[in-house]
């Protein structure tokens, strides 16, 4: 019996949560991107050589200044520490990627790591997506102080994630690790539910003024 070489997304058997709760996605919309390439980078930015070898790979600079991201949302560079990026493009283009990396910084003093298979992707949409993840997250999350191109390792409701602010209206990637998909999906949907509630009874509380 030959064993299946079939990928499986960690939250495919959580689709139906998310599109549940993705029931007015001008509100809020949840979605696993899975299978993304993701390529953990490590170098000197005081290098001149090596930013323009990792430019002329991947077609624009790395981000210089921290808890930012360049790129676009597509194929991107997330700053990780003063030396760490994580290279993040869709998973037809890991190979390609990688091996322009590598043949661009051949002979120079860096790492590269593919981790694509250590964590997937929930982008989260539309005007209450702050507010959602507002509930578990405690950095300041109003679009005055998190915005493009910003980002952030952090705990979303105890959990390690990566933070990506990835357009204007409202668009966010969580990077999370697989082991902890699972409990962050489920968190997410009972959150978006409360939130949900929360303006329900809002809005009652308005009619019943004005009546």
């Amino acid at each position: 019996m030959t064993a299946s070489t079939d990928r499986t997304s960690p939250l495919v058997a959580h689709a139906a949560l998310l599109a549940q709760a993705s029931s007015d996605p001008s509100r809020l919309a949840m979605r696993e991107v899975a299978f993304l390439a993701q390529l953990n980078l490590r170098g000197d930015p005081s290098e001149p050589a090596f930013l323009a070898a990792v430019r002329d790979a991947l077609g624009f600079d790395l981000p210089a200044v921290p808890n930012t991201w360049s790129g676009t949302p597509a194929c991107c560079a997330i700053w990780l520490g003063p030396d760490e990026w994580l290279v993040v493009a869709p998973d037809a283009e890991r190979r390609s990627r990688e091996s322009a990396l590598r043949a661009a910084l051949a002979g120079r003093h860096h790492s590269l790591v593919d981790v694509s298979a250590s964590r997937t992707v929930i982008e989260l949409s539309g005007a209450d997506a702050r507010a959602v993840l507002a509930k578990g997250c405690s950095l300041p999350l109003h679009a005055t102080a998190f915005a493009p191109p910003q980002c952030a390792q952090t705990l979303l409701a105890k959990s390690q994630v990566i933070l990506q602010d990835c357009e204007t209206p409202p668009a966010f990637r969580l990077y999370v690790r697989n082991s902890f998909a699972h409990y962050v999906a489920q968190w997410l949907a009972d959150a978006a539910a409360e939130s949900a509630v929360s303006k329900a009874l809002d809005s009652d509380r308005i009619a019943a003024r004005l009546a």
